[in-house]
C-alpha cells in the first residue's frame, strides 16, 4: 500500500500541473481522470507531470549524460502509444514518433526511461514474465544505440527512417493499412455537401462558432500562413468553414481546439484540406529545466511545439506552423488522412514485440540525431549523435541495463500511483472534482 507521504505527492504534482485547468473546465477533468484511472498504462500516459518530478527527485540519475547531452531536443512524452503513420512532405509514408506537444530541450536519457518504463507498464498487462520485459527493453536500447552509432560514423549501419520499403511485419502492416486511407473517406466523415460544397459536419465534440470567435480564427490563421516554410497555393489559403472542437483525449483535456476547412488545389471537393489549431500548453519537463536561453528562444508555446516538431520530425507535416488566438500561442497543422497507429492490442507474439521494439529503437535514434547542427534550428549546436555516442563511451551493456533497471523500478512505481490515484479520484480528495 502506498504510503501517505506519496500519496501527498502525487496530488501536489497534479494540482500543480492541472488545477487552473480543473478549475476552468471541470467536467473535462473529470473525463481525463476517469481514463487514467482504466489502467495503469493510462494512468501513466497521462501523468508525465508525476514522472519529471520523479526522475528530478527520487529517481535522479545523471549516469550516461554530461552538460552537452542534457541539452538534447527531446519529445518529451515519448511512451509506446505516440507512434504512427504520416506523409512527409516528399510524399512518402513513414512509421516514427508522433505528438509532440511536450517537446523541449532535455537530458536524451529522459525520452529513453519513459519509454521503457512503457514497455514494462504493456508487458505487464501482457502478463509478460520480467525476463521477458527485460529481453524488450533491451531490445530497444540495443537498437537505438546501433542506429545511433551508424548515424554518427556516417556509413552504411544505420538503416534509416521507417517505411513501406524499410520495415517488415507489424509496422509494415501499420503503414500499408495508412496506404488505403483516402482523404475522400476522411472528407466524408468530418464534412457533409450543402449548397453543392462541404462544410464540416457536426457531431459530438464539434460546434459551430461565433461570428466573433470565426473572426478572430480567420486574423489568427492569416499570422500563420508567415510562419510556414515556403509559398502555399494561394487557392489553398480560401477557408470554407471552422469549427470548435473540445479536447476529450487524455492530453488535450479542456484544451479548444478549431478546425478550418480550407479549399484543396482546385474546386474539386475531394481534394479539401482540413486544418487544426490547437491551444498549446507548458510542457511538463519544462518545469525541471533550469535554462534560461531554452525558455527564452520561444515567443510562446504555440511556436515551441511547431519549432520541435521540425526539429524533430524529418520532412515534417508542410503545413506545420504556428500563431496566437487572442494572445494565446497555438499550433496549427493537418488532419492528416494518412494518419494510422500501432495497436498494442493486436500485437501478443513474443517475435512480433521484439521486431517491434527494434523499429521502434531506430525511430528514436533518428529523432534525437536530426535536431542538431545540421539543422535549421540553432538552439541544439552540436552534433546530438556524435556526444551521446561519446558519453555512452562503448559501455553498452551498462547503458543497456540502466534502462533495463529503470523499466522495472519505474514500471512497479506507476503500477502502484496508478491504484492511489484511484483511490484519490474515487474518494473526491482531487479538489475542484
Amino acid at each position: 500500500m502506498a504510503s501517505q507521504s506519496r500519496a501527498s505527492h502525487l496530488l501536489d504534482v497534479l494540482l500543480t500541473e492541472f488545477g487552473p485547468s480543473i478549475e476552468r473546465d471541470p467536467l473535462s477533468f473529470q473525463r481525463k481522470f476517469r481514463k487514467m484511472a482504466g489502467s495503469a498504462f493510462a494512468f501513466y500516459r497521462g501523468s508525465a507531470a508525476v514522472f519529471y518530478a520523479d526522475l528530478t527527485g527520487d529517481h535522479a540519475d545523471d549516469s550516461f549524460l554530461d552538460g552537452p547531452t542534457s541539452r538534447v531536443w527531446i519529445h518529451g512524452d515519448l511512451h509506446a502509444e505516440n507512434f504512427g503513420t504520416y506523409m512527409n512532405a516528399s510524399g512518402v509514408l513513414v512509421f516514427n514518433v508522433n505528438d509532440f506537444d511536450e517537446a523541449y530541450v532535455g537530458p536524451y536519457t529522459w525520452d529513453l526511461k519513459r519509454f521503457a518504463a512503457s514497455v514494462a507498464l504493456i508487458g505487464y498487462g501482457k502478463a509478460l514474465s520480467d525476463e521477458a520485459i527485460t529481453r524488450l527493453v533491451t531490445d530497444f536500447g540495443d537498437a537505438y544505440l546501433t542506429e545511433l552509432t551508424g548515424i554518427a560514423k556516417g556509413g552504411d549501419d544505420a538503416i534509416g527512417s521507417l517505411t513501406l520499403a524499410t520495415t517488415s511485419g507489424v509496422l509494415h502492416r501499420v503503414l500499408q493499412t495508412a496506404r488505403l486511407n483516402t482523404r475522400v473517406a476522411m472528407l466524408d466523415v468530418e464534412t457533409v455537401i450543402d449548397d453543392y460544397d462541404r462544410r464540416f459536419a457536426f457531431m459530438d465534440g464539434r460546434e459551430p462558432v461565433s461570428a466573433r470567435t470565426r473572426a478572430a480564427v480567420l486574423d489568427a490563421f492569416e499570422d500563420y500562413l508567415g510562419t510556414l516554410p515556403g509559398q502555399a497555393d494561394p487557392m489553398r489559403h480560401l477557408i470554407k468553414d471552422v469549427a470548435l472542437r473540445k479536447g476529450v483525449g487524455i492530453g488535450s483535456a479542456g484544451l479548444p481546439s478549431y478546425n478550418l476547412l480550407l479549399e484543396g488545389r482546385s474546386q474539386a471537393l475531394e481534394n479539401d484540406v482540413i486544418l487544426y489549431m490547437k491551444q498549446a500548453q507548458v510542457p511538463a519537463v519544462a518545469r525541471h529545466i533550469d535554462d534560461a536561453r531554452v525558455a527564452a528562444y520561444f515567443r510562446h508555446q504555440g511556436h515551441r511545439t511547431a519549432e520541435s516538431q521540425r526539429a524533430l520530425q524529418a520532412y515534417a507535416d508542410p503545413w506545420l506552423g504556428y500563431t496566437a488566438l487572442e494572445g494565446v500561442g497555438q499550433l496549427v497543422a493537418e488532419v492528416s488522412p494518412y494518419s494510422a497507429d500501432l495497436d498494442w492490442e493486436d500485437v501478443k507474439e513474443p517475435g512480433e514485440l521484439r521486431s517491434i521494439m527494434l523499429d521502434l529503437g531506430r525511430a528514436v535514434a533518428r529523432m534525437h540525431s536530426v535536431a542538431d547542427d545540421e539543422s535549421s534550428h540553432d538552439l541544439v549546436d552540436f552534433s546530438t549523435e556524435e556526444a551521446i555516442v561519446a558519453v555512452v563511451d562503448g559501455d553498452r551493456r551498462g547503458f543497456v541495463g540502466m534502462l533495463v533497471d529503470f523499466a522495472h523500478r519505474y514500471g512497479a512505481q506507476a503500477r502502484q500511483d496508478h491504484q492511489t490515484f484511484v483511490d484519490l479520484f474515487r474518494n473526491g480528495r482531487i479538489p475542484g472534482l
